[in-house]
């Protein structure tokens, strides 16, 4: 019977590992940034998640065509919106793979006020089913300080239902910093979710950017970085090598 038991809540976690894309606002490498884009700013985002393992634990690759827009026309008060196409090889969530994501945000110095830090508001994996309704819900406050660079800290609750009781929750938060010491187009970043489910992570990057309209970050994701496996498995599955091409029109 516990061989059993085991064998089930092993093919319940590989099947949650296959499910653990982000439909992406303006992010960091994984979480979301307090950035959002200008007023009829269009932005094309081209995300691949290819796994480190070809074990049948590792979870699925993933990859994700977003388009999004920023639809206010204020400078100090920023609505972006926007819709993903997410594939990741698993018919329930391949056969509805639309989501939706929206972030209200103010960035730093906001209203002339010069010491005020950037806030941001909003909700990714907006799904259509049961499976995929995983209705994420954030909050986000970032400074930046001289020389360690941007500190942004906040926190999440998703679906009980879709990411599961009492591991729906937790907090966010990055470090990112551009780098004029080695080059004006390099940046550098880290991002921590914490939580019991297929999102929790640990990511480190970099992107570069090639032109004012196009930019590419490439990072790796840790899944589950601090938690214990069940039966040697974790929900995010294996670690995930990302490539995000980044295209702004115009």
């Amino acid at each position: 019977m516990k061989s059993i038991k085991s064998l089930v809540i092993a093919v319940a976690i590989v099947a949650l590992a296959c499910s653990s894309a982000m439909a992406t606002p303006s992010t960091q490498i994984w979480i979301p940034s307090t950035d959002a884009k200008d007023f009829k700013n269009i932005h094309i985002d081209i995300d691949n998640y290819a796994r480190f393992s070809s074990q049948p634990d590792a979870g699925t690759n993933m990859y994700n065509v977003g388009l999004s827009a920023g639809v206010l026309p204020f400078d100090n008060l920023k609505l972006e919106v926007g819709v993903d196409f997410l594939k990741q090889d698993i018919k329930a969530y391949d056969d509805h793979p639309l989501y939706l994501n929206a972030k209200l945000a103010t960035p730093e110095g906001a209203f002339d006020i010069k010491e005020l830090p950037a806030f941001a508001v909003g909700a990714f994996n907006l799904g259509n089913t049961s499976v995929t309704q995983q209705n994420i819900i954030y909050g986000l406050v970032a400074k930046t300080f001289p020389v360690v660079g941007r500190l942004s800290v906040g926190a999440y609750n998703g679906s009980e239902k879709t990411l599961g009781v009492k591991s729906n929750n937790g907090i966010m938060a990055s470090l990112d910093r551009n780098m004029p010491e080695i080059s004006d187009k390099l940046w550098l970043a880290v991002d921590y979710m914490s939580g019991k489910n297929v999102n929790s992570e640990i990511s480190v990057g970099g992107a570069w950017t090639f032109s004012k309209q196009v930019s590419l970050i490439v990072g790796v994701v840790f899944f589950n970085p601090f938690q214990n496996s069940v039966d040697g498995l974790f929900p995010g599955g294996k670690p995930t090598l990302t490539t995000q091409l980044d295209i702004s029109l115009p």
